[in-house]
C-alpha cells in the first residue's frame, strides 16, 4: 500500500508516516508545500528527519512553495530513501498553462514511480 498527496494532502501524509514507521511502502507527494510562499524561512520540516517511508518527490521548478533547490536540501534530512522528480516549467498545481507537456506528465509520474519503487 502508497499513500501520497498534493500539497499539504502530501505533507500530512508525510507526517503521518514520520508518526507511524512502516505504515506504508512508500509516498508519492506532489508539490510539497516546503514553506508558505515568499517566505522561505519558515520551512515545514520538523518531522522530516524522522521519516523512515521511502518518497518520490514531484515539484514543479516554478513553484513558489520551495524551489527545487530548497527541495534537495529538506530531502538531506530524511534518512529514507528519497528522489525528486522536477518538472521543468511547473507550477505548484504542476500546470502548464496550456502546454502539450501537461498531457505527459501522468505518465512521467508513474514512470518515474515504477522505476523508483519498482
Amino acid at each position: 500500500m502508497f499513500l501520497g498527496g498534493h500539497s499539504y494532502g502530501g505533507r500530512q501524509s508525510t507526517m503521518l508516516c514520520a508518526d507511524q514507521p512502516g505504515l506504508v511502502e512508500g509516498l508519492l507527494l506532489l508539490s510539497y508545500p516546503l514553506h508558505p510562499p515568499r517566505k522561505p524561512d519558515q520551512l515545514r520540516t520538523q518531522h522530516l528527519p524522522k521519516l523512515q517511508t521511502p518518497a518520490l518527490f514531484v515539484h514543479g521548478t516554478r513553484d513558489p512553495f520551495g524551489s527545487p533547490e530548497e527541495m534537495e536540501s529538506a530531502l538531506s534530512l530524511v534518512p529514507a530513501k528519497t528522489q525528486m522528480l522536477r518538472i521543468e516549467g511547473g507550477g505548484h498545481d504542476l500546470g502548464f498553462k496550456g502546454k502539450a507537456t501537461r498531457d505527459e506528465l501522468p505518465a512521467a509520474v508513474f514512470a518515474e514511480f515504477q522505476k523508483f519503487f519498482g
